[in-house]
């Protein structure tokens, strides 16, 4: 096989870029609850993750590409189970159970022919365990990715999501995720105070 070769059959590619088509679709159930117009979709949401990765993944390209990999693998297994929300009534054992199997089936039957399926797999648990320091980072750069787009809706769309930014509070443990919540969070209060009416003498 040529380095030009791809390891997989031109078919099983085929369905595995169907397969992750399918993120495109599915809404994020949070801000569909919460009444948000046009929410962003699952695949939205690992997008920006994977470029914060990139901006946060440090001097060390390795680590860094691994960062990536892991923010764009991170919620695959929902696109079979869909986007399972903390007020959904599924246990958190329930939940891995389902993203486990879609995960198995992506890496047992649909890729089964390469070691692709089983990378996948294995940066998904990585995740999902947040035992590794890499884990636990892409954690906290999906919690603040959430936390980013609350404040978009809350600035576009007039929203009230401080239960978003409630939940995340002494969330982020590194450094640079300190710094940025930092950041977020006196923006988000000095553009509050300028939209006040009561700060601005129209009340």
């Amino acid at each position: 096989m040529s380095a030009q070769q791809s390891q997989l059959p031109a078919e099983d590619l085929l369905s595995f870029f169907r397969f992750v088509g399918k993120l495109k679709t599915i809404k994020r159930t949070g801000w569909v609850k919460r009444g948000v117009h046009d929410p962003e979709s699952v695949s939205d949401h690992m997008y920006r993750m994977a470029l914060m990765a990139m901006a946060v993944g440090g001097n060390d390209s390795a680590r860094r590409d691994r960062l990536i990999k892991m923010a764009l693998v991170h919620d695959l297994a929902e696109s079979e189970v869909g986007d399972i929300a903390p007020g959904d009534g599924v246990s958190k054992e329930e939940k891995f159970s389902r993203e486990e199997a879609a995960m198995h089936h992506l890496r047992d039957d649909a890729l089964s022919q390469s070691t692709f399926g089983k990378e996948l797999y294995d940066l998904w648990l990585e995740y999902d365990q947040g035992k590794t320091e890499d884990a636990r980072l892409v954690k906290e750069l999906d919690k603040m990715e959430m936390i980013v787009q609350a404040d978009e809706y809350e600035t576009v769309q007039g929203k009230d999501l401080e239960e978003f930014f409630e939940s995340t509070r002494g969330v982020f443990h590194s450094n640079v995720m300190q710094d940025i919540d930092r950041a977020l969070r006196s923006q988000r209060i000095r553009r509050k105070r300028t939209a006040s009416p009561e700060d601005s003498g129209l009340n």
